[in-house]
């Protein structure tokens, strides 16, 4: 009975501790992925909320289901500590009008009579 205690005991505790640190090792390549993983997310959150919002500020209005949509990119690139140009663009919109015919926006209305007379 010493000798199972002497010897098992001392394998056990071995075992334990190369399982222990095989997932440790394990959770380490997990979280690198996960950090991969989370920043291309952000970067393709603030390329979409980038490209709506540059769209949206060129137009010169933006409707409720816009920025509703936007809101839904906004949200979790926000969580996911998206920094201050995204942030910044997308205050910008939603001080934006809700139609063209708010804006005075004489671009489009020369955009509009060229379209009537062809």
């Amino acid at each position: 009975m010493d000798w199972i205690l002497k010897y098992w005991v001392q394998e056990l505790f071995a075992l334990i501790i190369a399982v222990l640190g095989w997932c440790v090792k394990k959770l380490k390549g997990k979280k690198s992925e996960y950090d991969v993983l989370r920043e291309g997310i952000l970067a393709l959150l603030h390329d979409r909320l980038y490209q709506a919002c540059s769209f949206f500020i060129d137009q010169g209005w933006a409707t409720l289901e816009d920025r509703s949509n936007l809101e839904y990119l906004y949200k979790p690139y926000k969580a996911l500590g998206g920094n201050g140009t995204g942030e910044h663009l997308y205050h910008e919109v939603l001080e934006l009008p809700f139609s063209e015919k708010e804006t005075g926006n004489k671009r489009s209305n020369v955009k509009n009579n060229q379209d009537k007379e062809e």
